[in-house]
């Protein structure tokens, strides 16, 4: 279960968010560090920077193929640029896209983002801000402000680059003096948790980190009618454009065409225009390759014979603007060439229509964790119910449907979080997707339910994510008449642990929120009874152990409880333990000496037996535990209406590692929770929501938990 710690940190970070923090004005300081502050110290103290975050050294390398002892780590040596040349350079006469070439990393999906964001300098300098360089207060610190699942983060970088024989061994500028690309590499390496972690990938998740924009994906083998005017548009937009040629086998990866178009390789898309060729207008497109030299050498490629039948002065024009590794071809051979085609647009404006009208953006943050809220694709119709649940309410229909159909269009983004870090320890992306459901009319209006197993079974969606996949995100334009619906992101199997954000841009107004229970219990009043109702064969068991001053202390209940317990040979049961037996005798002790009376004892009992009978009804499958998923209705049964964060924590604290709940695990869950809610009514009679109580009073309710 969280520390208190972590939960105070991440209620204060939550705060903070609602106030701003994280948006592209106000980024978060990874690892708290600050830039400037960081960078006066150095300044004062005469020293270059280096960063104790992310040591220059074989663990900043990578894992496994530049692990500490592979051959492409080997005579690998960390040098300031200042060792490397006389005169090193941040931005050598603005920032081109010949200033990143590849080095040994397959991280060209990368480079052929940050290359895109040459193209336009207001974007370029979010990323890497003004003002840095290795003359004036220089100090060997840099940073950059990388998006990263739906907030702006500050990365701050010390100046030690790998290289092998006096080169760098990764990105590197044409222009040898210029290093702000090496630099934004390595803090992209940081932020990942090491250079090989960024070794393949999508263009897309480059697109994304450095604009904060939604990228849509394209399959040229089964394009939409339009998709030379949607790029022509995209690139008017400024947006960015990566593509690809699929490979079909490991023999494919970074093979060469016949006309010089690498396999498996990002390249980016930098203009489109028209031009006359012999009395025809000609569609051409403009492709650049981040490895700079191998070049397209079919139709239009660089002194190719069609050049010669265009006006020369759209010819000069057209070839001035070249640079190293871009090169021009028709739109028909790009189309027949390439497999896929990334467009990030920048801000969620339209995506594919002529007019540019807002999109409005909703932006969620969601876990799935094991036996609470990671309930796998519809696939599990026992589980699935159990992902989180967000509600979308669709206002009004699009201005300019395009046809007849009246709909509503929005666009879904289900991204998971920090998957390339996890390699290091054998973890990668994980196989996701979502799906979209109507709310049923019993439903509609209302935010405090979370739709149950029973609903999905009965129901078809009415719409979903094309297909599950293993990349960092999903992502689908979808259109739907006016209403209410249900989006549901999943991992493709059930019990995958990761965190998410799910984006959604509607054209339109719309109401977006999570669906979540409403926390609440429903207590039955405390119940009365004397000495005179209770049985005699009761009173004669507890009389044995309480001894003659009738009362009985921690250590006897639970020799009670499991006496009694171990006669039920239906239930799978451990025992109960001192620590659950202290939180019964804490719920039912009123007079604060610390052991039941007789009265006491037989209320706990009774509670006890009524539990039992609810635990028995939910152990569907009558294997004497319940699964951490029928603990979810169990509760409910008992009057316990938790959210998916409680639930997250009630998992974690009571079931074992096959995600089973054992009798007394569920019994001391409900002590736990019936203690709590009864203290907090207490601090609140008024039943305003919010109790104020002082530090004893807090230390109280938290020691005696």
């Amino acid at each position: 279960m969280m520390p208190f710690g972590g939960m105070a940190a991440r209620l204060e970070r939550d705060r903070l968010r609602a106030e701003g923090l994280g948006q592209h004005n106000n980024a978060i300081k990874y690892l708290n560090q600050d830039y400037e502050a960081l960078k006066q110290q150095c300044i004062e103290s005469g020293t270059l920077f280096r960063d104790p975050q992310f040591p220059a050294g074989p663990t900043a390398l990578g894992f496994k193929e530049l692990g500490p002892h592979s051959s492409k780590t080997r005579g690998v040596e960390w040098k300031r640029p200042s060792e490397l040349v006389d005169d090193p350079q941040f931005i050598v006469g603005g920032a081109t896209r010949t200033d990143i070439c590849q080095g040994a990393l397959g991280d060209c999906w990368l480079l052929a983002a940050i290359g895109s964001l040459t193209l336009n300098e207001e974007l370029l300098h979010r990323v890497v801000p003004h003002g840095q360089s290795f003359q004036e207060d220089y100090a060997g610190i840099f940073h950059f402000q990388i998006w990263q699942f739906g907030e702006w983060v500050d990365v701050v970088v010390d100046d030690l680059l790998p290289t092998k024989d006096g080169e760098l061994l990764f990105v590197h500028s044409a222009e040898c003096t210029e290093f702000w690309s090496a630099l934004l590499e390595k803090a992209y390496a940081k932020l990942n948790g090491c250079y090989e972690s960024l070794s393949g990938g999508s263009t897309t998740e480059g697109f994304e980190d450095f604009t904060g924009g939604v990228a849509e994906m394209y399959d040229l083998k089964r394009p939409p009618r339009n998709m030379g005017h949607i790029i022509r548009k995209a690139l008017e937009r400024g947006s960015l454009l990566g593509c690809s040629i699929d490979i079909t086998s490991a023999f494919d990866m970074e093979a060469v065409t016949f006309k010089k178009l690498v396999k498996g390789h990002a390249y980016s898309v930098t203009a489109f225009r028209e031009v006359n060729y012999r009395g025809q207008q000609e569609q051409l497109i403009r492709i650049r390759n981040p490895w700079g030299q191998v070049e397209w050498t079919g139709a239009w490629s660089d002194g190719s014979s069609e050049w010669n039948n265009i006006d020369p002065d759209e010819r000069e024009e057209l070839q001035l603007k070249m640079e190293d590794g871009e090169f021009w071809m028709s739109f028909r051979d790009f189309m027949r060439e390439f497999s896929r085609l990334e467009i990030c647009n920048l801000t969620p404006d339209a995506l594919t229509k002529d007019e540019l009208s807002r999109w409005h953006t909703q932006v969620f943050e969601g876990t799935w964790r094991r036996g609470s809220t990671a309930g796998g694709c519809r696939n599990h119709p026992a589980t699935f119910w159990i992902n989180p649940q967000f509600k979308i309410k669709l206002l009004e229909e699009d201005d300019d449907p395009g046809d007849d159909e009246v709909a509503c269009s929005f666009l879904v983004a289900l991204m998971q979080k920090h998957r390339r870090r996890e390699r290091r320890v054998g973890g990668d992306m994980h196989t996701i997707g979502f799906a979209v459901y109507e709310v049923p009319e019993e439903y509609q209006g209302t935010q405090n339910v979370h739709l149950k197993k029973d609903f999905f079974l009965r129901n078809q969606s009415r719409a979903r994510s094309e297909t599950f996949i293993n990349l960092r995100e999903v992502s689908n334009q979808i259109r739907l008449p006016p209403g209410e619906y249900i989006v549901v992101p999943s991992t493709f199997e059930p019990h995958k642990e990761a965190d998410f954000v799910l984006r959604v841009f509607t054209e339109k107004q719309s109401d977006t929120a999570e669906l979540d229970e409403e926390i609440s219990a429903d207590l039955a009043d405390e119940e009365e009874i004397t000495e005179d109702d209770i049985e005699d064969g009761f009173k004669n068991m507890f009389q044995q152990l309480a001894g003659e001053d009738m009362e009985i202390s921690v250590f006897e209940l639970r020799t009670i409880l499991n006496r009694v317990i171990a006669r039920h040979k239906d239930l799978k049961t451990d025992g109960f333990s001192m620590d659950s037996c202290r939180n019964m005798v804490n719920l039912m002790d009123k007079d604060g000496s610390a052991r039941l009376g007789l009265v006491e004892f037989q209320i706990l009992w009774n509670k006890i037996r009524s539990w039992l009978t609810i635990f028995r009804q939910h152990d569907l499958d009558k294997s004497g535990t319940m699964s951490s998923y029928e603990m979810r209705m169990a509760l409910e049964s008992a009057g316990f209406k938790l959210n998916n964060k409680l639930h997250q924590v009630v998992v974690a604290r009571y079931a074992d590692d096959n995600m089973g709940v054992d009798f007394d695990n569920f019994v001391c869950c409900l002590v736990k929770l019936e203690a709590m809610f009864r203290f907090f009514r207490s601090m609140d009679p008024d039943g305003t929501g919010t109790a104020v109580m002082n530090l004893a009073e807090w230390l109280l309710l938290t020691m005696c938990g």
